[in-house]
């Protein structure tokens, strides 16, 4: 039964509440929610408590597991034992190996903050994401910094976000008279999109093992043209392996709710239940890690990148951000008074101002190689940041700008200065898929994350800018001398200076795209175009003031995103050019050949000459493509010969964007008509035909 499996390998409240003593649960519970240092010696009662249950389950090790720049999740197991001095052992934890670990800082990517040769790091527990015990491990969720207190993981930003909105966020709520709030958190359900091809295909292919795309591939003759995967009937195999990852995700904890199939074959997704945002985040590395590792047990690998295939869709991260009291009010939720709705008005607007102040942050955050092919097409939004509200919420956003009434479906009136919104059902609207940023009710969905990525950076940057729009709401009417009057300007003042931003059509049209320059918003379509609007002043200063970095941080993930981007095209420049050399040349020549000796043959024994011989025509069509390819190829090797002697990354960025890239296109072009040309049986690698539709 699911009930009493979920959950089962969490170290939960309930769990602490049921195995500490009552003052050491309460003063925990008092820890985490004033944000102070836990006291060392509770930190040995929690250690104690929680190594009990651990072993009861199963567990031999801890470890503190943590999210550093990689993108990926990190971990060094240490077991309980300890020698006892007659050749025997206890098992032992304290609360400081609870409270804080080492791990070696200077194999994970720093961004310059410090020399290789500074190899100390230190996890932090965060109490404010549960432990569990997984494959006879306790996992401890812990923050990463360096010795001089740096952060350097995923995790730390997106604490500090939570933080800064919750501050500001307060600091509104206390103007409505809201007493009561002690605290705001944001919330996030992230639908993840994910392929499943069959291992076999998989391991044939070395693009998709060393770059987890499909680096070359003909156009097949059936991709999604007849829109039947999606929602279909999920196969048996598929099946069986979402049956299987909903029990791991929920034994620990992760409310896997809906699972289906996606537009693309062999495409799929799955979706939580919302989660406090640091929870979320951590849950979705779960959701990552657990799909990978059950696929292979269903003779499958998982695909995570963001474009595996070309001709088909790529799989994005849907990011569902909401605000929610402690008293269980979602801030995005119009009310049944005027002074609710004044406040729903008041925080939409804030989202409002910091989408249009930050679209570059936004852009940046989810910027990357894989992301670059995906973003503009099928599912995915335009690079160009926008925000879609629906009809009816924008005509009452333009009727409050405009300062007249607004004509409800119910005839009633909206009278501006109060703000009264008529009833306002979740549902008034179509929802827009080529939005980035669109109000789905009582929540945003960020559309641009790719499927791969965390969904730390999305959210620290969404969390601070809006932080940042409370602030400025918060000094404007803290000093009002008239509440009302001051709340109804600012927001008129709002919609005026941020309604750029605002787009119901469709974002996929070279006629948005016009409309967006002349309406000054960025059209941002490559990573190296956005990375350097991350050490943009206003950015550093956004960051900076709210306490989520320091500048040294900024200019560290500024250096780490454009070290991976050109990482990420040099893997794949390298991999298509070994292909390419080790086994498509000798291929296609080899084909030819054949073709040619069965153009000789039938010249000899039936006497059909040379012009009327297919064969030949054919094979000279692919001696002329081979020529090309080749010598294609030795650009790409010649063109990464160059940019190994630049030093810069932006001029290496640069680079991969203006020469290699384009190379890489010109010579897929290529290959992709020689293996249209080439028989089926000499083509070294399974085609797309062959591994999207490999799963039965």
């Amino acid at each position: 039964m699911v009930n009493d499996i979920f959950g089962s390998m969490v170290f939960s409240d309930a769990v602490m509440k049921q195995r500490l003593p009552k003052e050491t649960y309460n003063a925990l519970h008092q820890t985490v929610l004033d944000g102070r240092r836990l006291d060392i010696g509770i930190a040995h009662v929690v250690a104690n408590a929680m190594k009990d249950w651990a072993i009861e389950k199963g567990a031999t090790h801890f470890t503190h597991w943590f999210q550093p720049m990689t993108g990926i999740t990190a971990e060094k197991h240490d077991s309980f034992i300890s020698p006892t001095g007659d050749g025997r052992v206890i098992m032992e934890f304290s609360g400081k190996e609870l409270i804080q670990g080492e791990s070696d800082a200077s194999s994970f990517p720093s961004g310059g903050l410090r020399a290789t040769f500074e190899a100390r790091g230190y996890t932090a527990w965060d109490p404010t994401s549960y432990a569990f015990v997984r494959n006879d491990t306790l996992f401890i969720p812990t923050a990463f910094c360096s010795y001089g207190g740096q952060a350097l993981d995923k995790k730390t930003p997106l604490l500090r976000s939570m933080e800064a909105l919750n501050k500001q966020a307060l600091r509104i709520l206390r103007l409505f008279g809201n007493d009561d709030v002690t605290s705001v958190r944001t919330t996030v359900g992230a639908e993840q999109e994910y392929f499943l091809i069959s291992q076999e295909m998989f391991e044939k292919r070395p693009d998709l093992v060393f770059t987890g795309r499909t680096l070359f591939g003909a156009r097949p003759p059936k991709g999604q043209q007849l829109d039947d995967h999606y929602a279909s009937s999920i196969k048996p195999t598929v099946l069986a392996f979402m049956k299987e990852v909903d029990e791991e995700l929920w034994k620990l904890g992760v409310p896997a709710k809906t699972e289906h199939n996606e537009a693309a074959p062999s495409q799929h997704e799955l979706a939580p239940i919302f989660s406090t945002t640091n929870i979320a985040t951590d849950h979705n590395q779960l959701i990552m890690d657990i799909m990978q590792k059950v696929a292979r047990k269903h003779g499958m690998v998982c695909l995570l990148h963001e474009k595996p295939f070309d001709f088909v869709n790529g799989s994005g991260k849907h990011n569902n951000w909401s605000m929610q009291t402690n008293t269980g009010v979602n801030l995005f939720e119009p009310g049944e008074t005027p002074h609710e709705n004044a406040q729903f008005l008041l925080f939409l607007c804030a989202v409002i101002q910091a989408v249009d102040d930050y679209q570059d942050m936004l852009r940046v955050c989810v910027a990357s190689a894989g992301n670059d092919h995906r973003l503009g097409a099928n599912e995915a939004p335009p690079a160009v940041i926008s925000m879609f509200l629906g009809d009816e919420l924008a005509e009452i956003l333009d009727s409050i700008e405009q300062g007249r009434p607004y004509d409800a479906r119910e005839k009633s009136t909206l009278k501006v200065g109060v703000h009264v919104l008529p009833r306002f059902p979740r549902d008034t609207t179509d929802r827009n898929r080529t939005s980035p940023f669109a109000f789905t009710g009582n929540k945003f969905e960020f559309r641009m994350p790719g499927s791969s990525a965390s969904i730390s950076g999305p959210n620290f940057v969404i969390n601070t800018a809006v932080a940042e729009s409370l602030r400025q709401f918060a000094d404007r009417l803290e000093q009002a001398e008239d509440f009302n009057s001051e709340l109804h300007q600012l927001i008129i003042d709002c919609i005026r200076r941020h309604k750029r931003i605002l787009f119901s059509g469709n974002g996929y049209s070279e006629e948005w795209l016009e409309e967006a320059e002349r309406r000054g918003l960025l059209n941002l379509k490559t990573t190296p175009d956005c990375l350097p609007y991350y050490i943009a002043p206003k950015n550093i200063k956004l960051f900076t003031e709210h306490k989520v970095f320091t500048e040294s941080e900024i200019h560290s993930r500024y250096e780490i995103k454009m070290e991976g981007y050109c990482k990420v095209i040099r893997i794949e420049a390298h991999t298509m050019s070994q292909m390419v050399h080790r086994d498509i040349l000798p291929a296609v020549s080899a084909y030819a050949k054949k073709l040619c000796d069965a153009a000789a043959a039938k010249e000899a024994v039936l006497g059909i000459g040379a012009e009327n011989a297919f064969e030949k025509e054919q094979a000279a069509e692919i001696s002329a493509l081979t020529t090309t390819l080749y010598r294609r190829c030795g650009y790409l090797d010649e063109a990464l010969k160059e940019m190994e002697k630049m030093e810069s990354p932006i001029d290496q960025a640069n680079f991969c964007r203006d020469s290699i890239v384009i190379i890489m296109d010109k010579l897929r072009e290529t290959v992709d008509r020689l293996e249209s040309l080439t028989d089926r049986a000499d083509w070294p690698y399974p085609d797309y035909g062959t591994i999207l539709f490999s799963v039965k």
